[in-house]
């Protein structure tokens, strides 16, 4: 009786096992049959005012039996994207109020199962209706070593615009994933520790009475630490290109004093180039000059950096000799330590 019992309960047992069992299943297939995507929705057409933009579905698993879509206003790095009130239709025109921004899409895929979204990149920044064509893009030049400086030119536009802003954006190393940096908004750009590992690139927006359109400039190549980078020196025929080096470098107060030593092929005037350089600031540059009345000279200077220098962190001081017919040293690097 105990036995039969006992037998009776483990059949019930395994019986609500088996339910359980099968209800998971079914639930995992359920999952599993919402659409998924497998390659992203894209947009056609050009970036501007009044200018329509087309959305596809991109690919989907599963197969959907409807699409839903919604457009997005981001800003011109396409981060903070939000709804655009009413865009829902796979097209799309932009307006006056998303000039100096870009466009995304959310595409939703739904089937009997359920449903599951997928957004598209953000397009390029959109201009507007008669912003001013740009024949020439804006072209990057320096060097990509922190420490360094770089500039980006206008380009050329028609007609020729009466104001031009800049956004200086970190991308990956490969080029995409492009984001602002915040505050770095002038024609030069001073390389930083964040940088390295990293591509620069600038958006440049040129600005008429009639509108504002935005290029993008060409991408550096991948920032490197000017500790770890052998940088080559620039020589003209029949000139040896001048070193420098630190001898000392400490701060007294807010005061840096730096001792270096400098040499060249001539005797006379050479300038000297320093830059105060910190993690997450822009970097400050200075000049002075020393005079050469030997092959090398030993020189002291002292200067009160910039406030953004002085708090808790590392600084790092670079220095680079420029002679008379321009050749460049060799950079020389030192860093002060404040806790």
């Amino acid at each position: 009786m105990f036995g039969e019992s006992t037998r009776r309960v483990r059949w019930s047992v395994a019986a609500v096992v088996a339910v359980l069992a099968a209800a998971g299943i079914l639930a995992a297939v359920a999952s599993a049959a919402v659409p998924q995507n497998t390659a992203s929705p894209a947009i056609g057409g050009v970036a501007k005012e009044g200018s329509t933009l087309t959305a596809t579905t991109g690919t989907w698993a599963n197969s959907p039996t409807s699409f839903a879509y919604q457009w997005q206003r981001c800003a011109s790095d396409g981060t903070g994207c939000g709804d655009v009130s009413g865009a829902t239709d796979k097209t799309y025109t932009p307006t006056s109020g998303d000039v100096s921004h870009t466009i995304r899409v959310v595409v939703t895929a739904t089937n009997a199962d359920g449903k599951a979204s997928a957004s598209s990149d953000p397009t390029a920044v959109v201009g507007s209706k008669d912003g001013p064509t740009n024949t020439v893009k804006p072209t990057v030049t320096g060097t990509a070593i922190v420490g360094e400086q770089l500039r980006v030119g206008n380009g050329t536009w028609t007609p020729a615009p009466t104001s031009v802003s800049r956004q200086w954006q970190r991308c990956n190393a490969d080029g995409d994933g492009c984001l602002n940096i915040s505050g770095a908004t002038g024609a030069t750009y001073g390389v930083r520790s964040a940088d390295v590992g990293k591509r620069l690139r600038a958006l440049v927006t040129a600005h008429t009475s009639s509108g504002a359109t935005t290029a993008v400039s060409n991408a550096t190549d991948v920032v490197a630490d000017q500790t770890t980078t052998v940088t080559t020196t620039t020589t003209v025929p029949g000139n040896k290109a001048p070193s420098i080096a630190f001898r000392s470098l400490r701060r007294v107060g807010a005061r840096v004093y730096a001792r270096f030593r400098v040499c060249d092929d001539h005797t006379g005037r050479i300038r000297v180039i320093e830059r105060d350089n910190k993690a997450r600031a822009l970097s400050a540059r200075r000049r002075f000059a020393v005079t050469l009345s030997q092959p090398c000279g030993t020189f002291s200077r002292s200067w009160v950096p910039a406030a953004r220098f002085r708090g808790h962190g590392r600084l790092v001081v670079t220095l680079r000799a420029v002679d008379r017919s321009g050749a460049l040293s060799r950079i020389a690097s030192r860093s002060l330590f404040k806790r």
